[in-house]
């Protein structure tokens, strides 16, 4: 009875987080339009793209597979006006961390 049910949501016998990184959930947004404006570390970048037509900033983590360097489900996609948010409070951000550290 299990299987109607899997074959109703797209089962496919793989868990959908599978499903998404073999690129089984429809077309991938290309990386061709990224603006890498810092490598924070070996795998976690900041970058500007657009994504849906809007402008973001991307912090994400990448890994490697097959000798290609892919991004990762780790990271956080800020639109315009959580990046103006966070960018206005970094002297409080940091201050924070001044106290508490």
């Amino acid at each position: 009875m299990w299987r109607k049910g899997n074959k109703r949501f797209g089962g496919g016998g793989e868990p959908a987080a599978k499903r998404r990184a073999a690129g089984d959930d429809g077309p991938s947004e290309s990386a061709g339009d990224d603006i890498v404006v810092a490598q924070i570390s070996k795998n976690r970048r900041v970058a500007v793209r657009t994504w849906n037509g809007k402008v973001v900033v991307d912090i994400r983590e990448f890994y490697e597979k097959d000798g290609k360097t892919l991004p990762g489900r780790k990271g956080i996609q800020l639109p315009m006006d959580q990046w103006k948010i966070l960018r206005d409070n970094i002297k409080a951000i940091d201050d924070a961390i001044k106290e508490n550290a």
